[in-house]
């Protein structure tokens, strides 16, 4: 035999070894959609999808940050008392009680009652609202961002906080290490904090000569604003002016449209813990968590609200489990809306049964995409949906629909962080909100009307009529969302 020969005979044997390690060591605790997938791409390019496997391979934090996630949930299970504060339980349709005792075993956030809650989807408005509600603040502003760009949109804001600051009140500031690298302005939105005296902190650094390191792409997406404990803003926005400061989408002539809510009440205290416990992950310090009481006196709204924080740092999918409850208990209708519609095998499942239930299902997206690949797994999914009677609404470009929100029979919503992808369900870190009270929901319905009007209906028969190109590229774009 010769050398080639044996050299030959010693890859094949090596490359049999690593198929079989790799079917034992990534199909563990993996869903096997995702788990074949993994396996597929180690056996074919083995070099390539061993190195693709050990950089983002592992969808969990490191250990010592899901046990201080654990301390957290401990402590805010223990100053609930093992009692609920006031609720409308008896308007909840029969069901809710079981998903609020779910959330409360993943999440350690009970349902709150007695809360005020307003939606605003004018970009700018909300960000003045803001800072009007920052200079209102007393005693501290915790601010959470998974992107935070001092510009020119976002000048009123961080005018605000430095007015805060001024007043005395402590400013705190998170925001996530890897989306702060992708977009201008970082050096100096982070000499501005510093300049007047706010404490800021990057969250989920990737630093490893500092010791920091964790898969790459697990992030902290959480969007919020908590000021005094008593009001609390969260839902889909991002710090940054509405074009992202990207040359395409000015080029393009895209904006982003978005929802966020306004909330005051006990539910303030749940977000805020929220923000505790990811101000103890990346600094160490614990802050006052403040128990869940509905008894104040200007606490007198109508809405029940459950503050669910998911992602990474949970052995959970928290989100996934919750979303997937509400859509099987759907009896009138279900409306979804999410910039990125990339759902897990559950979800999918979920929403084609209830069509087929009879349920009427709509889906807002927009027609066109900022993320290319995202993008075309998502249109992947149209046909099936379609097919299962789910009508499809295309939001008309040059906007890209941001909002994160759905609702079940106009009684039960969910608005938040959170798309109904993946990536959000295991690989980022989220806040979601469930929501029940009569009024919110309705505001919620004119809402999702807006959306109809300023939207195209996709048909199947047009679909169907898209180019062999097209299909390729969505069907090979949805074979790499199973890389998980």
């Amino acid at each position: 035999m010769s050398e080639i020969d044996i050299w030959a005979l010693l890859l094949g044997i090596t490359h049999v070894v690593l198929g079989l390690l790799a079917t034992v060591l990534v199909s563990r605790n993996r869903k096997p959609a995702e788990a074949i997938a993994w396996v597929m791409m180690i056996v074919f390019i083995p070099f390539l999808g061993v190195a693709a496997y050990l950089l983002i391979g592992f969808g969990r934090l490191p250990a010592h940050r899901r046990a201080k996630q654990r301390e957290v949930n401990e402590l805010m299970l223990r100053r609930t008392g093992g009692s609920w504060p006031k609720t409308h339980s008896p308007l909840w349709p029969n069901w809710l009680s079981s998903a609020a005792e779910l959330n409360m075993a993943l999440g350690a956030l009970p349902m709150v009652g007695g809360n005020r809650i307003t939606l605003n989807d004018d970009y700018l408005g909300t960000i003045k609202e803001m800072a009007e509600a920052i200079d209102d603040a007393q005693e501290h502003v915790h601010v959470q961002f998974y992107i935070g760009v001092l510009d020119d949109a976002t000048a009123p804001f961080f005018g605000a906080l430095a007015r805060a600051c001024e007043r005395g009140v402590q400013v705190r500031v998170l925001v996530d290490h890897v989306a702060s690298l992708m977009y201008p302005r970082r050096t100096e939105t982070i000499r501005f904090l510093d300049s007047i005296g706010a404490q800021l902190h990057q969250m989920l650094p990737l630093r490893p000569w500092r010791g920091q390191w964790q898969r790459p792409d697990l992030r902290n997406h959480r969007k919020l604003l908590v000021i005094d404990g008593s009001v609390g803003f969260t839902g889909s926005m991002n710090l940054i002016e509405p074009r992202y400061h990207k040359a395409k989408n000015i080029q393009r002539g895209l904006t982003w449209h978005e929802l966020m809510m306004r909330i005051e009440g006990p539910a303030v205290r749940e977000l805020d813990a929220v923000f505790i416990t990811d101000w103890y992950s990346e600094t160490g310090t614990l802050l006052e968590l403040r128990p869940p009481s509905s008894s104040a006196p200007t606490w007198n709204g109508n809405i029940d609200a459950q503050v669910l924080p998911s992602g990474p740092s949970f052995e959970n999918d928290n989100s996934l489990k919750l979303f997937t409850l509400m859509i099987h208990q759907a009896t009138t209708r279900v409306s979804i809306t999410s910039p990125y519609f990339v759902p897990d095998e559950s979800i999918l499942l979920a929403i084609l049964t209830t069509a087929a239930r009879g349920v009427p299902i709509e889906l807002f997206v927009s027609e066109i995409g900022d993320q290319a690949l995202v993008h075309h797994a998502q249109r992947s999914y149209y046909e099936a949906l379609l097919r299962a009677g789910v009508r499809i609404y295309l939001y008309r470009a040059p906007k890209v629909l941001h909002a994160k929100h759905f609702s079940i029979d106009d009684e039960v919503a969910i608005v938040g962080s959170s798309n109904m992808d993946m990536r959000s369900f295991s690989l980022n870190m989220e806040v979601s909100v469930l929501l029940h009270g009569p009024e919110l929901l309705n505001d919620l319905l004119a809402v999702q009307d807006g959306y109809r009007e300023r939207s195209r209906e996709l048909h199947l028969e047009e679909w169907l009529s898209r180019t062999l190109w097209q299909r390729t590229a969505d069907n090979l774009a949805r074979l790499t969302s199973m890389l998980q």
